[in-house]
């Protein structure tokens, strides 16, 4: 059974694209509330946001961005947080989820994603999500330390813009404590609205050098078809959701009965 929609938005300005999954339907209940997180980079929080941020409880943030995405641009968080720099992306830096070309040099970048071959990469992107060792890895360790009995607080995971690998792990979470798809996909999709502070303005720039706008866009949002690489890449190596959790991400019986019972809610 589907949701109604729900506001499950986090409204700081330095800090978009964050949402809590709470109050998703998922088997046996809900999404706990207020539990776990996801948005985009925090490296630029304001002041204000800081404060607003601490008011959230939470402890623990999961960063899956790449080396080169984290210097100089490390997170900025209440005294006291923890950070868990978990590289999804290790094995493969060129990865068009992490580039940085856009902005350095827009017309080399629009070059490589006309007609089409933008679109084409993003969804390769999402498939390398479920299937690099470095990605294998990294989700685990991402698993293992949300069901750490010792981890106290709320949690939040993010990338750059929080939208492909954020966005794949919200996915896997989601559809693995039983959420319809077209609710995974809702939220996924949701990340258009969100982000949209962030992206216009990136459209704008590459306006600005005479490159259609249109040539960028889909680095800059999500697709049903991303998702779509991504599930089709975890039935074709994998099975189940299930099944990749258990095969792909090496998780025990016992992991999974915990990960159920700390973010279920019964209604």
């Amino acid at each position: 059974m589907t949701t109604e929609p729900l506001d499950r938005r986090v409204s700081l300005a330095s800090a978009p694209n964050l949402r809590s999954l709470g109050g998703i339907s998922v088997t046996g209940g809900t999404v706990r509330p207020d539990t776990l997180y996801r948005s985009a980079t925090l490296a630029h929080l304001a002041d204000e946001d800081v404060t607003a941020f601490e008011a959230l409880e939470i402890t623990t943030v999961y960063d899956f961005r790449t080396a080169a995405e984290r210097e100089g641009a490390l997170d900025r968080l209440p005294e006291g947080s923890r950070t868990i720099w978990l590289d999804v992306l290790a094995d493969n830096a060129d990865n068009a989820a992490a580039t940085g070309l856009l902005m350095t040099d827009p017309a080399a970048y629009a070059a490589t994603v006309d007609a089409g071959r933008g679109i084409a990469q993003m969804e390769e992107a999402n498939r390398n999500f479920v299937s690099l060792p470095s990605a294998l890895t990294a989700y685990r360790s991402f698993y293992l330390d949300l069901i750490d009995r010792n981890r106290t607080g709320a949690a939040l995971f993010h990338c750059t813009t929080g939208k492909d690998r954020t966005g794949w792990a919200a996915a896997s979470f989601l559809l693995f404590l039983g959420a319809a798809e077209e609710d995974v996909l809702s939220d996924y999709l949701q990340t258009n609205i969100d982000l949209a502070p962030m992206t216009d303005p990136i459209l704008a720039f590459v306006e600005s050098k005479d490159i259609d706008p249109e040539l960028i866009r889909p680095l800059l949002g999500v697709r049903e078809s991303y998702l779509g690489a991504a599930l089709d890449e975890m039935r074709i190596r994998f099975g189940t959701v299930e099944d990749y959790l258990r095969d792909g991400l090496g998780l025990t019986s016992e992991d999974v009965a915990v990960l159920r019972e700390r973010f279920t809610q019964a209604r």
